[in-house]
């Protein structure tokens, strides 16, 4: 099921919401292994994403895969998610963001654009940020979490925004649509670090064993 949101009259209207998830890097600062499928209790990490964008209402999914593709698709195959291969990872996220949500179908008002190597991450955390989303001022298109003056991720924003990432330059993605429209974009203030926390280099996994008491894994 999709969110609710309470609509003129009285009725409620469908927010229908789709979701790009980046899973295509190649993990060079983890000895070229795919962060995505560092495993949390026993669970990849791209399975956690899935999870919590499903359980947080999101009606269509994409998941963008590039380096370690071969390794990556066997862990989602069960989910009835859309899988697009980015044949150029190197180009940086910028293409895969652009592959992903050039792949959204559907009657979309809003779009989440996630990452495959956030572990903390949860439905809730999800619904936090589409609640907000839902509350944004007036003329805000974009809605990002910012923890103690710092972004953090998922983004969400609306689909005309979408629209007008892929009319422009191919060098164009999320994060330069908003520094271009500043205006149009607006921080959701939360306390809430699971936002923060993603998985670079093997100084973050010690970091976070540390200050979770959980400890990442590599799949045997």
């Amino acid at each position: 099921m999709g969110c609710i949101l309470k609509g003129g009259g009285g009725l409620y209207q469908r927010l229908v919401i789709g979701a790009v998830l980046l899973a295509a890097g190649a993990g060079e600062r983890l000895g070229h292994r795919p962060k995505c499928l560092l495993e949390l209790g026993g669970v990849p990490l791209i399975r956690r994403q899935i999870i919590a964008l499903s359980g947080a209402g999101v009606d269509e999914l994409v998941v963008v895969v590039g380096h370690h593709a071969e390794r990556v698709l066997p862990v989602i195959e069960a989910f009835p998610v859309t899988v697009v291969r980015n044949p150029h990872p190197d180009e940086g996220q910028v293409s895969s963001q652009r592959l992903g949500l050039a792949a959204l179908g559907g009657k979309l008002d809003a779009v989440i654009v996630a990452l495959a190597d956030q572990p903390l991450i949860n439905a809730q955390d999800i619904g936090a940020l589409i609640s907000a989303w839902k509350k944004r001022r007036e003329g805000a298109s974009v809605v990002y979490p910012e923890v103690n003056g710092e972004r953090g991720n998922p983004v969400i924003f609306d689909i005309s925004v979408r629209d007008d990432i892929l009319a422009g330059s191919v060098k164009v993605g999320c994060r330069q649509w908003q520094a271009r429209h500043a205006e149009r974009v607006m921080p959701f203030i939360t306390d809430n670090r699971r936002y923060k926390v993603d998985i670079d280099t093997p100084e973050d996994i010690e970091r976070f064993q540390r200050e979770t008491g959980h400890a990442l894994r590599w799949a045997q």
